[in-house]
């Protein structure tokens, strides 16, 4: 069975290419999509857990998942759906999506979907607050997949992973307040982190998240790297991001967390696990497209060793 378990949606993207105004690359992603993809490459065993239409599009993911090793066991094809998608436009103030989403295979994830089983023969299980706003249904699964985890002993990771879109800031911190204390590895970005909290505040951000239960806050800071609270009344420590000649960002988040939670698996300190994190995320977004530029650990593992 695979040692980490991700739950949510994955997406097709039409990514527009800059330099070709009215032109897109397909491609694919979804925040639980990259990160199965960002883990896996790294030499993690991964399973996803998710609905996909009975389309080109689910076929064109379920093909992918299967080309990197991905388990696709849980995965539910739907005869009834369609798969989400999402446009990406590149812009001055970064990327900015448009979606197609409503009604998805995957807003259509249940409890009924997690399999307690493979739940327990994991080392990781990772879901979002993307996958918590698409339904109530799939809020519920989380819940589902993060409350067996933690019976079993079982390590859980959580995205913050907001999207104002999909549904009010009140409604992401009522979720947020019933998955945290559940939550052992917290990856919040400061964007979310300020919009959740209501701080600008690092220090407010780290106690905030604590106060709710967190363990480990892992707060993305983006081109600032990141910083990491290993529990209230520990130092906070912050960790530079890595210089690189920055294209598109789409997914180095999701990037970033696949790539620490499968270095925790394999067995690195934290601070090991965040370091080959920033290599991998800074290396994503030197490529378009959410999953086409997640390197693979012999890439990450050389670009850290011309940066020593």
């Amino acid at each position: 069975m695979p040692d980490i378990l991700s739950l949510g949606e994955p997406m097709w993207e039409m990514s527009a290419i800059p330099a070709e105004p009215g032109k897109y690359t397909l491609g694919f992603g979804g925040d639980t999509t990259n990160f199965c993809v960002a883990a896996a490459r790294q030499g993690a065993s991964v399973g996803y857990i998710t609905r996909v239409g009975d389309d080109t599009f689910g076929a064109a993911l379920q093909a992918i998942w299967e080309n990197e090793g991905i388990d696709c066991t849980q995965v539910e094809v739907d005869s009834h759906a369609s798969t989400g998608g999402y446009f990406v436009h590149h812009g001055s103030s970064g990327h900015q999506f448009s979606y197609a989403r409503a009604g998805s295979a995957a807003t259509k994830l249940a409890p009924g979907d997690i399999d307690p089983d493979a739940v327990a023969d994991a080392v990781f299980v990772h879901s979002s607050g993307i996958t918590q706003a698409i339904s109530q249904s799939a809020r519920a699964a989380t819940l589902a997949l993060f409350r067996e985890a933690r019976a079993a002993g079982v390590s859980t990771a959580f995205d913050a992973n907001f999207r104002p879109r999909l549904w009010t800031a009140s409604e992401a911190r009522e979720a947020l307040a019933e998955i945290l204390p559940l939550t052992d590895y917290f990856f919040p970005s400061f964007e979310d982190a300020v919009a959740l909290s209501g701080s600008e505040d690092h220090d407010t951000i780290f106690r905030w998240a604590y106060g709710l239960g967190a363990q480990v806050v892992l707060l993305k800071l983006g081109a600032q790297g990141v910083k990491i609270g290993q529990g209230d009344g520990a130092d906070v420590i912050q960790m530079a991001s890595f210089v690189v000649d920055t294209v598109d960002a789409t997914g180095a988040g999701d990037c970033f967390a696949g790539a620490a939670v499968a270095r925790l698996v394999a067995g690195d300190a934290l601070l090991d696990a965040v370091r080959y994190a920033n290599a991998a995320a800074a290396l994503t977004t030197t490529g378009f497209g959410a999953i086409a530029a997640i390197p693979n650990r012999d890439a990450v593992k050389s670009f850290l060793l011309s940066r020593v």
